[in-house]
């Protein structure tokens, strides 16, 4: 079973034609798996140990009541002897808070917790898109924020107990992130006060699918409620835009000084200039090369997520203990760039290797794995310092041969 199809009960390719940015979509237990489709990931008992002997420290916890965010302080501090950070989450506080009726919100499991590491990097690779996980533990009969909008992709999957989740159609559709609801808080609650386009209870394994910009409220029923939600950041029409027009600062034309002493705020003044710099944009538009756009949204999509974690000690053992019968693969989730003289560019590092070594490093990297002895080099001594040196730069790792 694949990440995604853990979470959607249609096939990729329909998800992707009718559903993915355009509605919502419930898949209910039955069609995904059972009503213990989300234990493995996160459970009530995991839930435990992160609060109480994980050292967690903010901001991987947020307290929220009746909508409002808790200040850090109420809920952390010292670790004690040795550990004397003020940060860290007192458990005895964080259940205080929690059993008066305040949601716990763990954030960022993506990098804390090692099921949903892995499950974040799965579908990750699924959606080509970067993925963030945080869990909400809710008190029986609770709400812990008011009606609102996210401006990215969200998958909800009920881990334990019930919530019953409204859910209403956009004021703002495919809201960007500098656009928060907070911005229009007047038309989400004219909004929120009327007919929910739906209105479900999701119980354990169930999953729901919110594109940005729809609203949404969920409420925890007789028990709490314990969910993950696994929220995808698009890549939109207008990051394109940023990009064009980042690229465009090399047009001479578009960087030349306005007349002197135009009068800014005169709209028949600067009509003409406005005019002459659309045509000059346009012109320039037409000539924008894809590979330079690419380059930018590469560097832009590559900052926003980490390749799979490695174990560093276990990765030098491992360096060092190679022979060519051993196998590599590429790291998992890690995305690449290698030109014909040599130059390896990844969201890790920047590496150059002898342009002799070029097909072997390719062919390490492309996804499958690999023995040493076959890598496209003269001998294997050779063989092994690439294998090697691509372990230690923590762009491949070793698999079954």
């Amino acid at each position: 079973m694949t990440a995604l199809s853990r979470v959607v009960a249609l096939d990729e390719g329909k998800f992707a034609d009718t559903v993915w940015g355009r509605e919502p979509l419930l898949s209910r237990a039955a069609d995904l798996g059972g009503p213990d489709g989300f234990t493995d990931l996160l459970s009530p008992a995991a839930v435990d140990e992160l609060l109480s002997r994980r050292g967690l420290r903010t901001p991987f916890l947020r307290v929220a009541r009746d909508g409002e965010v808790l200040p850090p302080a109420r809920f952390t501090g010292g670790g004690g002897a040795g550990a004397e950070v003020t940060d860290q989450v007192l458990d005895d506080r964080a259940m205080h808070l929690y059993a008066t009726g305040a949601t716990l919100v763990l954030q960022g499991l993506h990098r804390l917790w090692p099921p949903l590491i892995a499950f974040a990097g799965e579908l990750g690779a699924a959606l080509n898109r970067p993925v963030q996980l945080n869990a909400y533990l809710t008190p029986p009969g609770s709400q812990g924020f008011a009606t609102h909008y996210d401006t990215h992709d969200v998958f909800v999957l009920q881990a334990d107990g019930a919530k019953r989740w409204c859910v209403h159609p956009p004021v703002l559709p495919d809201p960007l992130e500098r656009q928060p609801w907070g911005g229009r808080a007047d038309e989400v609650a004219a909004t929120a006060a009327g007919e929910p386009a739906l209105d479900v209870v999701l119980e354990p394994g169930d999953a729901l699918y919110l594109p940005r910009g729809w609203l949404h409220s969920a409420r925890s029923l007789g028990g709490r409620s314990l969910h993950i939600t696994a929220g995808v950041r698009g890549l939109t029409r207008y990051a394109l835009v940023e990009e064009l027009l980042a690229l465009a600062s090399a047009d001479p034309a578009l960087r030349a000084t306005l007349p002197y002493g135009l009068e800014m705020s005169d709209p028949d003044a600067i009509a003409p200039e406005l005019t002459a710099t659309v045509a000059a944009l346009r012109d320039w538009l037409a000539t924008a090369d894809p590979a330079a756009v690419a380059d930018r949204l590469r560097a832009r999509s590559w900052s926003s997520a980490r390749p799979a974690p490695i174990s560093p000690l276990a990765q030098l053992d491992a360096a060092a203990a190679l022979t060519p019968a051993g196998a590599i693969a590429v790291r998992p989730g890690l995305r690449w760039t290698l030109t014909a003289d040599g130059e390896l560019r990844s969201p890790v590092r920047t590496v150059t290797f002898p342009a002799s070594c070029v097909p072997a490093v390719r062919l390490a990297l492309d996804g499958a794995p690999h023995r040493v002895g076959d890598l496209p080099l003269d001998d294997d001594t050779d063989r092994l310092v690439l294998a090697r040196r691509l372990l230690t730069e923590a762009l491949a790792v070793t698999v079954q041969p």
